[in-house]
């Protein structure tokens, strides 16, 4: 029984769907047919198809970085290298300010050791003052006991820092001198310490305290 539809003259159409071509041996590349043929399976095979590209456009998060330093206008700097600029400069900002603490707390100590060490000195001021009346006096004369303990104080408290100063002939500086007497003299062109009547002491840099000295004055 002869189809009514089917025409007669109509030669029936073969779709080839093998990838070698059997007469050149090369692969086939895919062709407007193909999408046709897609549409013509269905639902189904369509669907398979979308999954199959989402899966190959899926990104990762070195695409999205890429892509947001391509897309970055031209004469700026990438998103990644802004940031990375950002992280250094806080790390140079931190170390900058670690490295004043440090040097901060340095200083403070050292001030601060300084303080201590003056108290300890202005407490044994008043036995060197003695040490130095007695030796005006000749007792510290000779190898004795006296004069034995008095040069090991000496020497421990110039370990300390602590620096004596206040002679005769010396300049008078009013930044450490305290002239108690002034007397006028023919023997001076400049004001000079002729007397020394209580010695001065530095600690360090620091004045501990001054010399009280008597000075003479150029005559007029």
């Amino acid at each position: 029984m002869t189809d009514k539809n089917q025409n007669p003259d109509e030669e029936p159409k073969v779709n080839d769907k093998r990838r070698i071509d059997p007469e050149t041996g090369e692969v086939r590349q895919p062709d407007a047919t193909a999408g046709s043929e897609a549409d013509a399976s269905g639902p189904s095979a369509q669907e398979g198809a979308a999954d199959e590209a989402a899966a190959d456009d899926e990104l990762t998060v070195d695409d999205i970085l890429a892509a947001a330093d391509d897309a970055a206008p031209e004469g700026e700097a990438p998103a990644s290298n802004v940031r990375e600029a950002e992280l250094l400069s806080d790390l140079k900002r931190v170390n900058a300010e670690y490295a004043n603490y440090r040097r901060r707390t340095e200083e403070n100590r050292e001030v601060e050791k300084q303080r201590t060490t003056g108290a300890v000195l202005d407490a044994l001021l008043p036995v060197l003052d003695d040490l130095d009346r007695a030796e005006k006096h000749g007792d510290l004369e000779g190898d004795t006991a006296f004069a034995q303990i008095s040069s090991k104080l000496r020497q421990s408290v110039e370990r300390l820092g602590l620096v004596k100063f206040g002679t005769e002939g010396e300049a008078f500086d009013h930044n450490k001198h305290e002239a108690i007497f002034q007397q006028p003299s023919q023997d001076v062109e400049t004001e000079t310490i002729v007397d020394v009547v209580q010695t001065g002491y530095f600690v360090g840099d620091t004045l501990l305290r001054a010399a009280k000295v008597v000075v003479a004055v150029p005559a007029e």
